[in-house]
């Protein structure tokens, strides 16, 4: 009994914990704007609290797996919320935009360790029979504190001051972290393996360009000099950091992870569904405040109830995936995920609110079928030996592929919208420049979302290749 209160208690610490953290990742994208006045900095100087955060958090991701090995679960959760609580200390009190960005990137330190530190405890401390359901409630979290973010910092920044963003955040921290020092077992045994530092200065230089180069391609465009090179020596750099792997006998990232199937399927899968939700996240505020005039409150408003029935659906799926294994539920998040990207491909300026916030609501159902569930089939084929090192590879392909998935999109969307506004231009002379761009953003945004039903298509095929869970029990 006492071990399943422990169970119990532990994974309500570090839920609480992922929330946390979580929470503060998001709940900044509404108050750029605001800081930009605060500050007196550019759109493209601001956009470095959401690009810097992503970046510590993407090249932190891959040094997990090590992480885990040498430290213990208590040291390295409470150290994940140190670094938390401090960076929303020097926010909070920041007299200048150095200081908040210096903050800002304390605070992804923590945030980058206690993701991969969470599956890995899950797959720990429970049979493959009931990670499932516990994954699901991870979900919960990690789809929750999003949801709620814009609404909650909309009101802050409306009615107080944005340091409350971070004020707020201070005794909650403090909370989590007793409750930590008193109740957090550690789960999984410690080693002293020695740190492979050239495969660390690899990886976070790789990782670091891919991502920044990703990040950048959407405002600066696939031409600049920048972005090019910074995605080429990325890549390269990780060819090199993936070779030291593959030669090395206790390799940073265990990359043998692949020669599994379905880790492998799933993977691919859990990549193109990352960038799909990415992009729509960033395409339909675009949409709303462009093309339509709505406010920054108004979009968060039309994504808050699809988010929320996605939280809340995320432990049914949970409990669904330990019942029925991973293929059905892949299936049926398709169906539902496909109409919702294809209805979209004809926006126009008299699309109803209502329509496109029943529309979100049908994505996010569709998407509760598929991402915890695919990072639990995933992690559940693979032995324990290797589960630390599946994570880590798990949540680093996460982080990529969502800047990738920002990039196109912004990317499509920016050349369709010019090329629409030249033709407009042509077929009506007598259009004012602001209805053209209007009209231009509108119909650049249909298109982008052909590019996301395309995604939906191949995600789907991809799904027909998963074994099903009869056949999984069989070869496990």
């Amino acid at each position: 009994m006492s071990e399943l209160i422990n169970k119990k208690v532990l994974l309500t610490v570090l839920i609480l914990g992922c929330f946390l953290s979580t929470l503060n990742q998001t709940l900044l994208n509404v108050a750029l704007s605001n800081l930009m006045e605060v500050f007196s900095v550019s759109a493209t100087t601001v956009q470095w609290l959401s690009t810097g955060f992503m970046l510590v958090n993407g090249v932190l991701v891959p040094i997990t797996a090590y992480l885990m090995k040498r430290f213990s679960t208590r040291q390295l959760f409470i150290s994940s919320m140190l670094f938390l609580l401090i960076g929303s200390i020097i926010c909070a009190m920041a007299p200048n935009f150095a200081l908040l960005l210096i903050g800002r990137m304390v605070q992804a330190v923590g945030a980058g360790i206690i993701m991969p530190l969470l599956m890995s405890i899950v797959m720990f401390i429970f049979p493959p029979d009931k990670r499932g359901s516990m994954m699901g409630l991870i979900g919960l979290a990690m789809i929750f504190a999003p949801a709620i973010a814009p609404t909650l910092a909309g009101f802050i920044i409306d009615y107080y001051s944005w340091r409350w963003l971070f004020i707020g955040l201070i005794p909650l921290v403090v909370i989590i972290i007793l409750l930590a020092v008193k109740y957090l077992i550690n789960v999984s045994e410690t080693a002293k393996t020695k740190l492979d530092v050239m495969s660390v200065i690899l990886s976070t230089i790789g990782f670091g360009l891919i991502l920044y180069g990703f990040s950048n391609a959407g405002s600066h465009g696939w031409d600049d000099k920048v972005v090019i090179s910074t995605i080429i020596v990325g890549i390269v750099t990780i060819a090199i950091f993936c070779l030291r792997q593959i030669k090395s006998n206790d390799p940073l990232l265990n990359l043998s992870v692949f020669q599994n199937k379905v880790f492998t399927l799933t993977s691919i899968i859990n990549m193109i569904v990352t960038m799909m939700m990415y992009a729509d996240m960033i395409l339909l505020p675009i949409y709303l405040q462009n093309g339509r005039g709505f406010t920054a409150l108004d979009a968060g408003l039309l994504l808050l109830p699809g988010a929320l029935v996605n939280a809340f659906m995320s432990p049914v799926t949970g409990k669904m995936y330990d019942r029925y294994g991973a293929k059905p539920l892949f299936i049926i998040g398709l169906i539902f995920i496909i109409p919702s990207m294809w209805i979209v491909t004809d926006l126009s300026e008299t699309t109803s609110f209502t329509f496109l916030m029943i529309r979100t609501i049908f994505l996010r159902i569709g998407l509760s079928f598929i991402t915890m569930p695919l990072n639990t089939a995933g992690l559940n084929a693979l032995p324990k030996t290797l589960i630390t090192h599946g994570t880590a590879v798990n949540n680093t392909l996460r982080q990529i592929s969502g800047a990738i998935g920002a990039a196109v999109v912004i990317t499509i969307f920016t050349a369709q919208t010019t090329s629409h506004a030249k033709s407009l231009l042509v077929e009506t002379p007598n259009a004012t420049a602001e209805m053209v761009r209007t009209l231009a953003s509108i119909l650049g945004s249909s298109d982008a979302y052909y590019f996301m039903t395309i995604l939906a298509i191949i995600a789907f095929i991809l799904t027909l290749f998963v074994p099903s869970k009869k056949m999984m029990q069989q070869n496990g």
